[in-house]
């Protein structure tokens, strides 16, 4: 079995939200959320990026509250700012989790900090945990805590969620419409950008709106990485990229994790699980078509979205490779975009 290599999940935030997760184990299988250690050995999942996500105290987490539903598609009302203070307490808590679920797994997960650490947990079949912000509210403008959230093993940051914070605008959720949003970086953001590169962190540009992506573009010297994005060619909504985007990140030899949201894959819009696997099989021909066979791979979305009921969860990942490999992708193809394209990327951004 390939193992997989994923670019984003929520499992933390599952796991430490209650009203989520429901007090499940990450160490029992469960029928709860997506992923737990049970059934990431089932489903050959070798690891991911693992999201410190901090949720709106008003909207408990849960963005669906401010769904506002159309003939033609939908709209997410924009959540408030958090405050950096509630933010950092959130982030630090969720890190304790992940540090304790890596005490407790008795070697079975391993918090990575290098690409060599990476590859050997793939070889030997122990759990990769990469840590990644999904929104850098956690981080204050002055970068202090940049560095120590480093030192304890951030490896990974989305500037923002689909919020404003001090460093971009996030682009809201909307279908059909352009990533262009609104304005990009504030002056806090592109220092931040340069930080990041300083110390070897991949920048994640899901989140972003059309503004900051070219922001980005214009100041990182690393690849440019969509952890869990899709074409915004088949799925016309703002968290997908559109083709001008997907050029930009293969000339600086990027990436793109293929999102499993359904709603970011459907033509339609919908958040119908009940979407065929050939949904996410034409946004992997887009990508790879668009991008290079070297610049795709999974960014699954696992405890944070709406999947197919054909994934279903961690468990259904050899169902979808399954399906890549009947419509004709060949072992090699296979062995980059589960996993090997990831390693490519993270040896040219971390130090």
């Amino acid at each position: 079995m390939l193992p997989v290599f994923d670019g984003h999940n929520d499992t933390l935030l599952n796991l430490h939200l209650s009203t989520r997760g429901k007090g499940r184990s990450f160490f029992t299988r469960s029928d709860t959320g997506h992923i737990d250690l049970p059934r990431a050995r089932e489903g050959g999942f070798g690891g991911g990026f693992f999201a410190i996500f901090v949720p709106s105290p008003s909207v408990a987490g849960e963005p669906e509250k401010n769904l506002i539903a159309s003939p033609t598609g939908y709209e997410v009302r924009m959540s408030p700012p958090v405050e950096h203070a509630y933010a950092q307490g959130v982030a630090i808590a969720m890190m304790a989790l992940l540090f304790r679920l890596e005490r407790e797994s008795e070697g079975q997960l391993r918090v990575v900090r290098t690409a060599d650490e990476l590859a050997q947990c793939l070889r030997d079949g122990i759990l990769a945990a990469v840590l990644h912000f999904e929104g850098a509210e956690a981080i204050d403008t002055d970068l202090n805590a940049l560095e120590v959230f480093y030192q304890a093993g951030l490896r990974s940051l989305g500037m923002v969620w689909s919020r404003p914070n001090a460093f971009a605008h996030g682009v809201p959720f909307k279908f059909p419409h352009s990533p262009d949003t609104g304005p990009g970086l504030t002056d806090a953001g592109r220092e931040l950008v340069r930080a990041c590169n300083r110390l070897g962190i991949l920048l994640d540009l899901s989140h972003l709106n059309e503004q900051g992506f070219w922001d980005v573009a214009a100041l990182t010297e690393k690849p440019l990485v969509a952890t869990h994005s899709n074409a915004h060619a088949l799925s016309p909504s703002t968290r997908n990229l559109t083709d001008k985007q997907l050029d930009a990140i293969r000339e600086s030899e990027g990436m793109v994790g293929l999102n499993f949201s359904v709603h970011d894959l459907r033509d339609d819009g919908s958040n119908d699980k009940n979407t065929p696997l050939d949904f996410m099989v034409r946004h992997m021909d887009y990508l790879i078509e668009h991008l290079g066979v070297d610049c795709v791979g999974f960014g699954s979305d696992f405890d944070g979205t709406t999947i197919s009921n054909e994934i279903g969860d961690v468990t259904g990942l050899p169902r979808f490779i399954a399906a890549l490999r009947e419509h004709g992708y060949d072992e090699e193809t296979l062995r980059k975009i589960t996993h090997e394209n990831w390693l490519r990327v993270l040896r040219k951004t971390w130090l």
